[in-house]
Protein backbone atom coordinates (compact mmCIF):
# COMPACT_ATOMS: atom_id res chain seq x y z
CA UNK A 1 0.00 0.00 0.00
CA UNK A 2 2.70 2.32 0.63
CA UNK A 3 4.50 1.77 -1.96
CA UNK A 4 1.69 2.32 -4.18
CA UNK A 5 0.69 5.69 -2.13
CA UNK A 6 4.92 6.74 -3.34
CA UNK A 7 4.10 5.90 -6.44
CA UNK A 8 0.87 7.94 -7.49
CA UNK A 9 2.94 11.09 -5.30
CA UNK A 10 5.76 10.81 -7.76
CA UNK A 11 3.12 10.65 -10.73
CA UNK A 12 1.50 13.85 -9.57
CA UNK A 13 5.20 15.43 -9.07
CA UNK A 14 5.92 14.71 -12.30
CA UNK A 15 2.30 15.78 -14.02
CA UNK A 16 2.29 19.48 -11.53
CA UNK A 17 6.36 19.98 -13.14
CA UNK A 18 4.95 19.37 -16.46
CA UNK A 19 2.02 21.33 -16.48
CA UNK A 20 4.23 23.97 -14.98
CA UNK A 21 6.23 24.13 -18.07
CA UNK A 22 3.11 23.56 -20.70
CA UNK A 23 3.22 26.45 -22.05
CA UNK A 24 6.45 26.74 -23.13
CA UNK A 25 6.77 23.40 -24.53
CA UNK A 26 4.65 23.75 -27.56
CA UNK A 27 7.02 23.50 -29.86
CA UNK A 28 6.52 24.78 -33.65
CA UNK A 29 6.82 22.46 -36.77
CA UNK A 30 10.33 20.97 -36.61
CA UNK A 31 11.04 23.12 -33.79
CA UNK A 32 14.15 21.17 -31.31
CA UNK A 33 13.10 21.86 -27.70
CA UNK A 34 16.19 21.70 -25.21
CA UNK A 35 15.33 22.01 -21.71
CA UNK A 36 17.48 22.83 -18.93
CA UNK A 37 17.02 22.88 -14.74
CA UNK A 38 19.95 24.87 -13.78
CA UNK A 39 20.41 28.92 -13.69
CA UNK A 40 24.18 28.17 -12.68
CA UNK A 41 27.23 29.60 -14.55
CA UNK A 42 27.11 25.94 -16.37
CA UNK A 43 23.65 27.31 -18.60
CA UNK A 44 25.85 30.21 -20.33
CA UNK A 45 27.09 27.81 -23.42
CA UNK A 46 23.36 27.07 -23.72
CA UNK A 47 22.30 30.61 -23.32
CA UNK A 48 25.33 32.18 -25.94
CA UNK A 49 24.47 29.08 -28.21
CA UNK A 50 20.78 30.69 -28.45
CA UNK A 51 21.45 34.56 -28.44
CA UNK A 52 23.87 33.99 -31.18
CA UNK A 53 21.65 31.82 -33.31
CA UNK A 54 24.14 28.86 -33.68
CA UNK A 55 21.68 26.80 -33.89
CA UNK A 56 19.91 28.53 -36.70
CA UNK A 57 23.32 28.77 -38.05
CA UNK A 58 23.40 25.05 -38.30
CA UNK A 59 19.81 24.53 -39.73
CA UNK A 60 18.47 23.61 -36.30
CA UNK A 61 15.52 25.77 -35.20
CA UNK A 62 15.41 25.67 -31.76
CA UNK A 63 13.65 26.82 -28.30
CA UNK A 64 15.39 26.77 -24.97
CA UNK A 65 13.09 26.06 -22.18
CA UNK A 66 13.93 26.51 -18.34
CA UNK A 67 12.24 23.49 -16.07
CA UNK A 68 12.23 22.82 -12.43
CA UNK A 69 14.47 20.11 -11.70
CA UNK A 70 15.71 16.87 -13.11
CA UNK A 71 12.32 14.92 -13.10
CA UNK A 72 10.86 17.53 -15.28
CA UNK A 73 13.44 17.14 -17.28
CA UNK A 74 12.99 13.22 -17.52
CA UNK A 75 9.07 13.40 -17.12
CA UNK A 76 9.88 15.93 -20.61
CA UNK A 77 11.73 13.60 -22.58
CA UNK A 78 9.26 10.92 -21.83
CA UNK A 79 6.30 12.90 -22.95
CA UNK A 80 8.12 13.75 -25.85
CA UNK A 81 7.15 17.71 -25.24
CA UNK A 82 11.25 18.44 -25.33
CA UNK A 83 13.77 16.07 -27.55
CA UNK A 84 16.73 17.36 -25.57
CA UNK A 85 17.80 17.54 -22.23
CA UNK A 86 20.78 20.30 -20.92
CA UNK A 87 21.13 18.56 -17.49
CA UNK A 88 23.73 16.72 -15.23
CA UNK A 89 24.67 13.23 -15.42
CA UNK A 90 22.57 12.25 -12.32
CA UNK A 91 19.58 13.21 -14.45
CA UNK A 92 20.15 9.92 -16.49
CA UNK A 93 21.30 7.86 -13.85
CA UNK A 94 18.13 8.45 -11.76
CA UNK A 95 16.44 7.72 -15.25
CA UNK A 96 17.84 4.73 -16.00
CA UNK A 97 16.68 3.21 -12.31
CA UNK A 98 13.14 4.54 -13.31
CA UNK A 99 13.10 1.87 -16.17
CA UNK A 100 13.92 5.06 -18.54
CA UNK A 101 17.24 4.98 -21.36
CA UNK A 102 18.49 8.31 -21.52
CA UNK A 103 21.51 8.45 -23.66
CA UNK A 104 24.40 11.00 -22.70
CA UNK A 105 25.89 12.03 -26.05
CA UNK A 106 28.02 14.76 -24.74
CA UNK A 107 29.80 16.30 -21.70
CA UNK A 108 30.71 19.24 -21.90
CA UNK A 109 32.57 19.91 -18.33
CA UNK A 110 34.62 17.53 -16.65
CA UNK A 111 35.32 19.20 -13.55
CA UNK A 112 32.97 20.95 -11.08
CA UNK A 113 32.28 24.26 -11.05
CA UNK A 114 30.72 25.14 -7.93
CA UNK A 115 32.20 26.79 -4.56
CA UNK A 116 31.55 25.70 -1.21
CA UNK A 117 30.76 27.95 1.04
CA UNK A 118 29.79 28.69 4.84
CA UNK A 119 28.67 30.86 7.20
CA UNK A 120 31.11 32.95 9.55
CA UNK A 121 32.51 30.58 12.04
CA UNK A 122 32.95 27.76 10.01
CA UNK A 123 36.31 27.48 9.29
CA UNK A 124 36.70 24.15 8.12
CA UNK A 125 35.46 21.74 6.08
CA UNK A 126 35.40 19.41 10.02
CA UNK A 127 33.38 22.56 11.62
CA UNK A 128 30.62 21.65 9.25
CA UNK A 129 29.63 18.13 11.69
CA UNK A 130 25.87 18.71 12.70
CA UNK A 131 25.69 21.27 10.12
CA UNK A 132 22.80 22.11 7.95
CA UNK A 133 23.68 21.99 4.24
CA UNK A 134 21.40 23.64 1.25
CA UNK A 135 20.68 21.91 -2.00
CA UNK A 136 18.47 21.71 -4.80
CA UNK A 137 17.35 18.22 -4.41
CA UNK A 138 18.18 15.15 -3.29
CA UNK A 139 20.67 13.10 -6.11
CA UNK A 140 20.70 16.15 -8.64
CA UNK A 141 23.92 18.19 -9.52
CA UNK A 142 23.98 20.69 -6.27
CA UNK A 143 23.70 17.39 -4.12
CA UNK A 144 26.45 15.75 -6.04
CA UNK A 145 28.95 18.49 -5.91
CA UNK A 146 28.18 19.32 -2.13
CA UNK A 147 28.99 15.22 -1.64
CA UNK A 148 32.17 15.74 -3.91
CA UNK A 149 33.33 18.37 -1.88
CA UNK A 150 32.64 17.28 1.31
CA UNK A 151 34.70 13.67 0.17
CA UNK A 152 37.71 15.98 -1.31
CA UNK A 153 37.49 16.82 2.47
CA UNK A 154 37.50 13.78 4.16
CA UNK A 155 34.11 14.45 5.18
CA UNK A 156 30.61 12.08 4.99
CA UNK A 157 27.35 13.39 5.24
CA UNK A 158 25.95 10.44 6.95
CA UNK A 159 28.77 9.54 9.77
CA UNK A 160 29.21 13.38 10.52
CA UNK A 161 25.67 14.00 10.56
CA UNK A 162 25.53 16.95 8.14
CA UNK A 163 21.73 17.63 6.74
CA UNK A 164 20.76 17.91 3.23
CA UNK A 165 18.34 20.34 3.13
CA UNK A 166 16.04 21.26 -0.21
CA UNK A 167 16.47 24.93 -0.72
CA UNK A 168 16.31 25.95 -4.16
CA UNK A 169 18.67 26.70 -6.97
CA UNK A 170 21.95 28.40 -6.63
CA UNK A 171 20.28 31.44 -6.42
CA UNK A 172 18.08 30.66 -3.82
CA UNK A 173 20.92 28.73 -1.52
CA UNK A 174 22.67 31.62 -1.62
CA UNK A 175 20.17 33.57 -0.28
CA UNK A 176 19.25 30.77 2.67
CA UNK A 177 22.82 31.35 3.99
CA UNK A 178 22.61 34.76 4.24
CA UNK A 179 19.36 34.44 5.90
CA UNK A 180 21.02 32.02 8.21
CA UNK A 181 18.17 29.62 7.18
CA UNK A 182 21.65 27.05 6.13
CA UNK A 183 25.25 26.87 7.32
CA UNK A 184 27.08 26.01 3.79
CA UNK A 185 26.02 25.11 0.47
CA UNK A 186 27.86 25.29 -2.77
CA UNK A 187 27.26 28.40 -5.72
CA UNK A 188 28.87 29.59 -8.90
CA UNK A 189 32.34 31.65 -8.33
CA UNK A 190 30.68 35.21 -8.79
CA UNK A 191 28.21 34.19 -5.76
CA UNK A 192 30.84 33.11 -3.67
CA UNK A 193 33.26 35.61 -4.35
CA UNK A 194 30.19 37.76 -2.87
CA UNK A 195 29.52 36.05 0.09
CA UNK A 196 33.01 36.45 0.87
CA UNK A 197 32.61 40.29 0.58
CA UNK A 198 30.00 40.01 2.94
CA UNK A 199 31.86 38.14 5.87
CA UNK A 200 31.24 34.44 4.78
CA UNK A 201 34.50 31.76 4.47
CA UNK A 202 35.12 30.05 1.17
CA UNK A 203 36.18 27.16 2.20
CA UNK A 204 36.52 25.57 -1.44
CA UNK A 205 36.97 27.32 -4.59
CA UNK A 206 36.58 24.98 -7.72
CA UNK A 207 39.05 27.27 -9.88
CA UNK A 208 41.90 26.73 -7.47
CA UNK A 209 40.52 22.74 -6.49
CA UNK A 210 40.43 20.47 -9.80
CA UNK A 211 37.67 17.96 -8.77
CA UNK A 212 37.12 15.47 -11.54
CA UNK A 213 33.41 15.12 -12.73
CA UNK A 214 30.96 14.62 -15.26
CA UNK A 215 29.37 17.97 -15.54
CA UNK A 216 26.88 19.14 -17.89
CA UNK A 217 25.47 16.42 -20.04
CA UNK A 218 23.58 16.72 -23.61
CA UNK A 219 20.35 13.96 -22.61
CA UNK A 220 18.24 12.00 -25.28
CA UNK A 221 16.33 9.25 -25.39
CA UNK A 222 17.69 6.47 -27.14
CA UNK A 223 14.97 6.43 -29.78
CA UNK A 224 15.52 10.30 -30.37
CA UNK A 225 19.39 9.61 -31.29
CA UNK A 226 18.79 6.51 -33.66
CA UNK A 227 16.78 8.23 -35.61
CA UNK A 228 18.07 12.21 -35.24
CA UNK A 229 21.84 12.19 -35.60
CA UNK A 230 22.11 14.43 -38.13
CA UNK A 231 20.15 17.55 -35.83
CA UNK A 232 21.82 16.03 -33.10
CA UNK A 233 25.01 16.90 -34.89
CA UNK A 234 23.97 20.04 -35.27
CA UNK A 235 22.97 20.84 -32.20
CA UNK A 236 26.43 20.02 -30.44
CA UNK A 237 28.31 21.93 -32.94
CA UNK A 238 26.44 25.06 -31.81
CA UNK A 239 26.75 23.99 -28.32
CA UNK A 240 30.66 23.35 -28.85
CA UNK A 241 30.77 26.82 -30.97
CA UNK A 242 28.68 28.50 -27.68
CA UNK A 243 31.69 27.68 -25.36
CA UNK A 244 34.29 28.90 -28.27
CA UNK A 245 32.64 32.03 -28.29
CA UNK A 246 32.66 32.85 -24.64
CA UNK A 247 36.46 32.39 -24.61
CA UNK A 248 37.27 35.06 -27.24
CA UNK A 249 37.55 38.55 -25.78
CA UNK A 250 35.95 40.22 -28.29
CA UNK A 251 32.94 38.54 -27.80
CA UNK A 252 32.69 39.62 -24.23
CA UNK A 253 29.82 42.50 -24.16
CA UNK A 254 27.63 39.70 -26.56
CA UNK A 255 28.65 37.51 -23.61
CA UNK A 256 27.63 39.63 -20.80
CA UNK A 257 24.64 40.68 -22.14
CA UNK A 258 23.47 37.25 -22.47
CA UNK A 259 24.65 36.63 -18.38
CA UNK A 260 22.66 39.74 -17.44
CA UNK A 261 19.32 38.97 -19.12
CA UNK A 262 19.29 35.80 -18.26
CA UNK A 263 20.20 36.22 -14.29
CA UNK A 264 18.00 39.38 -14.38
CA UNK A 265 20.57 40.93 -13.10
CA UNK A 266 21.64 44.71 -12.12
CA UNK A 267 24.24 44.49 -10.62
CA UNK A 268 27.29 45.31 -13.41
CA UNK A 269 29.81 43.85 -10.75
CA UNK A 270 27.90 40.31 -10.73
CA UNK A 271 27.58 39.72 -14.39
CA UNK A 272 31.21 40.26 -14.54
CA UNK A 273 31.82 38.17 -11.95
CA UNK A 274 29.18 35.43 -13.57
CA UNK A 275 31.30 36.37 -16.93
CA UNK A 276 34.82 35.34 -15.40
CA UNK A 277 33.59 32.05 -13.85
CA UNK A 278 32.33 30.84 -17.20
CA UNK A 279 35.50 32.38 -19.19
CA UNK A 280 37.83 30.68 -16.42
CA UNK A 281 35.58 27.18 -16.36
CA UNK A 282 35.37 27.35 -20.05
CA UNK A 283 39.24 27.59 -20.46
CA UNK A 284 40.04 25.62 -18.01
CA UNK A 285 38.79 22.54 -20.21
CA UNK A 286 41.69 23.45 -22.60
CA UNK A 287 39.45 22.92 -25.28
CA UNK A 288 38.73 19.23 -24.35
CA UNK A 289 36.65 17.84 -26.51
CA UNK A 290 33.23 16.52 -24.97
CA UNK A 291 33.49 13.36 -24.81
CA UNK A 292 31.68 11.87 -21.75
CA UNK A 293 34.73 10.14 -18.76
CA UNK A 294 33.87 6.92 -17.76
CA UNK A 295 36.03 7.41 -15.07
CA UNK A 296 33.94 10.38 -13.88
CA UNK A 297 30.45 8.53 -14.66
CA UNK A 298 31.31 5.57 -12.39
CA UNK A 299 32.77 7.97 -9.28
CA UNK A 300 29.56 9.84 -9.60
CA UNK A 301 27.59 6.28 -9.78
CA UNK A 302 29.10 5.42 -6.62
CA UNK A 303 28.52 8.79 -4.93
CA UNK A 304 25.03 8.38 -6.00
CA UNK A 305 24.43 4.83 -5.01
CA UNK A 306 24.49 5.98 -0.84
CA UNK A 307 20.94 7.61 -1.54
CA UNK A 308 19.62 4.50 -4.10
CA UNK A 309 21.61 1.33 -3.95
CA UNK A 310 19.78 0.44 -7.35
CA UNK A 311 21.72 2.71 -9.22
CA UNK A 312 24.89 0.98 -8.58
CA UNK A 313 23.49 -1.78 -10.39
CA UNK A 314 23.36 0.31 -13.57
CA UNK A 315 25.72 -0.42 -16.40
CA UNK A 316 27.03 3.13 -16.50
CA UNK A 317 28.84 2.35 -20.38
CA UNK A 318 25.29 1.36 -21.53
CA UNK A 319 24.25 5.27 -20.84
CA UNK A 320 26.83 6.84 -23.11
CA UNK A 321 26.58 6.92 -26.91
CA UNK A 322 29.93 8.80 -28.28
CA UNK A 323 28.58 8.03 -32.07
CA UNK A 324 26.98 11.49 -33.11
CA UNK A 325 30.43 13.04 -31.42
CA UNK A 326 33.05 10.84 -33.02
CA UNK A 327 31.20 11.97 -36.33
CA UNK A 328 31.66 15.92 -35.57
CA UNK A 329 35.56 15.07 -34.60
CA UNK A 330 36.12 12.79 -37.16
CA UNK A 331 34.94 15.46 -39.78
CA UNK A 332 37.55 17.88 -38.87
CA UNK A 333 34.96 19.84 -37.38
CA UNK A 334 36.77 21.03 -33.94
CA UNK A 335 39.92 22.15 -36.14
CA UNK A 336 38.56 23.95 -38.47
CA UNK A 337 36.42 26.02 -35.43
CA UNK A 338 39.85 26.86 -33.46
CA UNK A 339 40.93 28.50 -36.87
CA UNK A 340 37.64 30.59 -37.26
CA UNK A 341 38.40 31.70 -33.87
CA UNK A 342 41.99 32.07 -34.11
CA UNK A 343 42.48 29.64 -31.37
CA UNK A 344 45.77 27.41 -31.56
Amino acid sequence: MKRAVEKALVSLLLSVLVFATKTDLLAAPGEVIITHASMSTSAIPLWVAQRQNFFGKYGVKSKVVWVRGNPAQIATLASGDTQIAYGGATTALAAAVGGKELQMVASLSSRENLDLVARPGINSAKDLRGKRFGIQSIGGGVWKTATVWLEHFGMDEKRDNIQMIVIGDVTILSQALETGLIDATVVPGFLSRRLAEKGFVVLGRCEQTRLPSVGMTVLVEKPYLQQNMDTLQDVLKALIEGMVFITAPRNKPAVLETITKQFKLSDTAAAEGAYQDAFTLVRLEEYRKPYVSMDGLKILQRLMKSQNPRIGDIKVENLVDSSVLKKIDDSGFFERLYAEYKIK
